[in-house]
């Protein structure tokens, strides 16, 4: 049995917010709106019974239905992934000195790094992970990859000529997530999936599953099918159909490995690495995409167009990423990790990227708060260059245009922009 509070926010302007599915919850992180009241969502598996709860007033769902699809209510959660509602039309926000609210309770320990909504048939076990202290996302040369055929590669071949870079300690064979789907599945015709199995370690790409991917730094998958899971899953990556042989999920995109909108990066001043894990998402939305970014160096943040990224359930979406402690091996940062351990989905800090219809590029950076809300980095970030406030975290504090702000801070530009790790 599981428990959880996830805050429904009121939001009269919403820069970005979180998707959810009432049904059922494995809380997610949201990022910034503002003009806020806060619902509380009571959840309980596995017989899903679920309360919406306003300043002490039980809400009907229909009410609260009402409310996300108006705009008036926006859920926020734990668990990294944004979405801008592509129904409504979204003003240009500023930059708040309260960005987010976060809650979560649970009463069982028992983490499952599988999809958000996870249907009563989905299995799933954290995979083991693997040290590996100089991992390169680097990949091949970026932009020089051949177009990706389907039906010409099987399978048990990792395709990393095609772009994709191996995430090699999760012991899937490269894939960062694998997610095997009924056998009867046809990924012309079929409008929703109801069966959908987590890949665990020691396994790979198998037949009848989507098989997603990293990508070197400022790309990102472009594999997902029109199918999505019938209870709000996300499903991501190529498709190995039950000939053993991997098929392009979106026959339109046939580059694996597709550009963000650039002119957001990181910066490491330090002298050691600083893995950022961003959320396999679509997919089975563990913080399994690795960022290393090694001392003295400066490398893209892959952040994703709203206009042409992945739209779950008519929402448009972003890209969220944990950050981890200086020296972190990503073997250890990029996986779905344990309670204590700062590192993981227990990193102290987020970091959500997107650009938005209206064509501002927005980054919040806030505590990974309620899952480790004591936690700290052991260096300071500052998000400078074209940007429209002061957005930094030193010691452990954020503050917001110099005001401390413990719930983070957001900026937005449409130019170059970094986020430096210093001492």
């Amino acid at each position: 049995m599981k428990f959880s509070r996830i805050a429904l926010l009121g939001t009269a302007s919403l820069a970005l917010a979180q998707h959810h599915n009432h049904a059922r919850h494995h809380a997610r992180h949201g990022s910034p709106v503002e003009g806020r009241d806060v619902v509380t969502v009571t959840s309980v598996d596995p017989t899903t019974v679920t309360l919406y709860e306003l300043n002490g007033e039980f809400l009907d769902w229909k009410v609260v239905e009402a409310g996300l699809k108006s705009g008036i209510y926006v859920l926020m959660g734990d668990t990294i992934s944004t979405v801008i509602p592509a129904t409504t039309s979204t003003p240009t926000p500023t930059p708040s000195s309260s960005p987010a609210i976060f809650f979560q309770e649970k009463s069982s320990t028992k983490t499952t790094p599988t999809s958000t909504y996870v249907a009563p048939t989905t299995t799933a076990a954290p995979p083991a992970a693997k040290t590996a202290e100089t991992y390169s996302t680097s990949g091949s040369s970026p932009g020089s990859w051949p177009d990706f055929v389907s039906g010409k590669v099987k399978c048990s071949h990792f395709p990393s000529e095609y772009g994709p870079v191996a995430a090699d300690w999760l012991d899937l064979e490269g894939w960062t997530g694998v997610q095997s789907v009924n056998s009867d599945f046809e990924l012309a015709v079929s409008a929703a999936i109801s069966f959908i199995s987590t890949g665990i370690a020691g396994t790979g790409c198998t037949k009848n599953s989507f098989c997603s991917y990293g990508c070197p730094a400022g790309y990102q998958k472009s594999q997902w099918p029109a199918a999505q899971g019938s209870t709000g899953q996300s499903i991501g990556g190529l498709y190995c159909g039950s000939d053993g042989y991997l098929h392009l999920s979106r026959e339109e995109y046939p580059q694996l490995c597709t550009p963000g909108v650039g002119n957001v990066f990181v910066k490491n001043t330090l002298s050691k690495n600083v893995p950022i894990c961003r959320t396999d998402y679509p997919g089975t939305e563990s913080e399994t995409i690795a960022l290393n970014v090694q001392p003295g160096t400066t490398e893209a943040l892959t952040c994703p167009d709203a206009k042409t990224y992945y739209v779950w359930e008519g929402s448009y979406t972003s890209a969220q990423y944990y950050v981890n402690p200086a020296g972190t091996p990503v073997g250890e940062a990029c996986i779905w990790g344990s309670p204590g351990t700062n590192v993981g989905n227990w990193a102290p800090v987020n970091i959500g990227v997107g650009k938005a219809i209206t064509g501002e590029t927005f980054i919040s950076m806030f505590q990974n708060a309620p899952t480790n809300p004591d936690g700290k980095l052991n260096f300071n970030i500052e998000i400078d260059g074209g940007v429209s406030g002061r957005c930094t975290y030193k010691n452990g504090v954020f503050y917001n245009n110099g005001v401390v702000s413990p719930t983070g801070c957001t900026v937005s530009g449409n130019y170059r922009m970094s986020c430096e790790f210093s001492n």
